[in-house]
């Protein structure tokens, strides 16, 4: 080290140190939480996008394809029952699937995604396979509506999670490649079912796609992980809801939990609806897929130019257009040519809010915080999810088999969740053309 000597009259030398060059001082550390810190791309971001892309694939995408099983038992094994006691198996799985959003979501701010992954694989599998020896409506309840549903659960919400850490000018564009495999897998899940109950079965159509469901979250076990740190901290019961004082956070959960209580209508019962006006069953069971494949440009589309103009402004837009067109065209259709159309415009629109939701959550929220705020939304929408078909099954009995009761609320209720988004909007800036 460089030093001058000083030499004093006891002939002592004494080292002095230089001052030190401000050049040489260490530059302040950035907190990894700063926008400037997040990769908005690269191999690792984009390795992460896709396992979270094939764990949505394989939770929400197989959620998505709840109309084939409701037509399905209608038709076969639980035909005794009526339409809306059989909407309860779709209704508990996606109730399950959300309502433990706030616990799964503390687990994973607490501890990361690895051990969630791993337990939503087990029960999703071992759900489904259990699916395959049933015969009972109890049975099919507790492994499909309960059993699988736990580990869609345990999937879906670390995986939207962790691609939010990876990201933040391209947030709402990563998440909607990552939401578009819910929709891949509403397209492909209904055509592979439907071929595979002619062909081996419905035990074996049920075991092949679990088989099919194992290999595809292998990867997402290997490649599913978040950016930051896991921040383990104690949290009471009333802290899960506390982002709910929080006036712009309130106004979006009830926006959502009004929009998600009419989405499922009509993927639950286009198909159902489309065979009881004498549309084959061989062109019908295409519609899910169909409404689906139109979601995928419906969620990754609006979640880029989200990007550009603002995650609330694009929800809106798209929100208002799926209640519109839900009231203008499936209401008036009862032919084979209307519903087609119906289907795939309702699923651009209404694939949008799936994966903007997150975006919009991460928009007004402590980053530290993803889990637990974007879990408690997706819980509240959860009680949405529960009564959503069985309401619809119970307007289509007291219709006598009509379905324009169900039709009527479902426009409504995807109207007044738009209002709420448009009201959340207006308390973060009244100006109309701010990005936000």
């Amino acid at each position: 080290m460089a030093h001058q000597d000083v030499e004093s009259d006891s002939e002592v030398t004494v080292t002095v140190p230089p001052p030190q060059d401000e050049s040489t001082e260490k530059a302040p550390v950035v907190s990894p939480f700063h926008p400037s810190q997040y990769p908005d791309g690269g191999f690792k971001a984009w390795l992460v996008t896709a396992g979270a892309f094939f764990c949505v694939f394989c939770s929400f995408g197989w959620i998505n394809c709840i109309g084939i099983f409701q037509d399905y038992y209608q038709l076969h094994q639980l035909r005794d029952y009526s339409s809306s006691t059989i909407s309860w198996i779709a209704s508990l799985q996606l109730f399950i699937m959300f309502v433990g959003g706030p616990i799964i979501g503390r687990f994973y701010d607490n501890y990361g995604p690895r051990y969630i992954i791993l337990a939503g694989t087990f029960f999703h599998v071992f759900g489904l396979m259990m699916v395959s020896l049933c015969e009972e409506y109890y049975q099919i309840l507790l492994a499909q509506g309960v059993c699988s549903a736990i580990g869609c659960s345990c999937l879906f919400s670390p995986a939207t999670n962790c691609v939010i850490t990876w990201f933040h000018k391209r947030r709402a564009f990563a998440i909607g490649i990552v939401a578009g495999g819910s929709s891949l897998g509403g397209v492909i899940f209904p055509i592979m079912l439907n071929h595979l109950i002619r062909e081996v079965g419905f035990g074996w159509a049920m075991r092949i796609a679990a088989f099919l469901i194992l290999g595809m979250l292998i990867f997402g076990n290997l490649t599913l992980t978040s950016r930051l740190p896991p921040s383990p901290k104690e949290l009471t019961l009333w802290q899960y809801f506390a982002p709910l004082k929080e006036r712009t956070y309130l106004l979006t959960t009830v926006g959502s939990f009004l929009f998600y209580l009419g989405m499922f209508l009509p993927v639950n019962y286009i198909q159902y609806q489309a065979t009881t006006y004498g549309m084959s069953e061989s062109l019908a069971e295409y519609l899910i897929p169909i409404l689906n494949a139109a979601s995928l440009f419906g969620r990754i589309l609006p979640g880029w130019i989200g990007d550009k103009v603002g995650k609330y402004n694009t929800q809106i837009v798209t929100c208002l257009f799926s209640g519109v067109i839900v009231l203008a065209l499936w209401i008036p259709a009862k032919s084979t040519a209307p519903l087609i159309v119906f289907a795939a415009l309702y699923g651009f629109g209404s694939g949008a809010f799936v994966s903007l939701l997150p975006a919009m959550i991460a928009h007004i929220s402590d980053v530290r915080e993803i889990g637990l705020r974007v879990g408690m939304e997706f819980a509240v929408m959860s009680v949405a999810a529960l009564v959503s078909n069985p309401i619809g099954g119970a307007l289509i009995d007291h219709d006598h088999g009509s379905f324009r009761g169900l039709q009527i609320f479902c426009g409504v209720v995807l109207l007044a969740g738009s209002f709420g988004f448009i009201m959340a909007r207006l308390s973060l800036d009244r100006k109309v053309l701010a990005m936000h």
